[in-house]
């Protein structure tokens, strides 16, 4: 799939044609992040961005005690991915996969929620456990 940030300079292709999974997240860190609601975010598995992509990588704490590196393009600056020390998957931002079937996304983070979950909607009150 092709990822691009919002002025086009950060581009690259996912290392799988489909996400492995899709989340709405509701945590507070990810509606500070997106500045909205929530954050949604395309998981797949770990992967390297290109070395010569103009990103800046800004890093964070994790609840689990892990340490989030965020990636933003250093010319627009938006955050186009996430990577965890944990090292077991990838977050590309969603809005920046040229499209992207946003059909069936979970949510996850509810407890931070601000907006009502849709009826029916897969949901986790924390993150899913796998």
């Amino acid at each position: 799939m092709d990822v691009a940030c919002q002025c086009g300079a950060v581009r690259f292709k996912t290392p799988l044609e489909k996400p492995l999974n899709l989340y709405h997240c509701h945590c507070t860190q990810c509606q500070k992040q997106s500045a909205s609601a929530f954050g949604t975010s395309a998981i797949f598995p770990p992967f390297e961005l290109p070395p010569d992509l103009p990103v800046s990588c800004y890093t964070r704490p994790t609840e689990k005690g892990y340490t989030m590196k965020c990636y933003f393009c250093k010319s627009c600056g938006v955050r186009v991915l996430h990577a965890s020390s944990k090292g077991t998957y990838v977050s590309v931002k969603a809005g920046c996969i040229e499209g992207l079937d946003w059909a069936g996304a979970n949510h996850i983070w509810t407890e931070s929620a601000v907006i009502p979950i849709p009826e029916g909607a897969v949901s986790y009150p924390k993150e899913p456990t796998d």
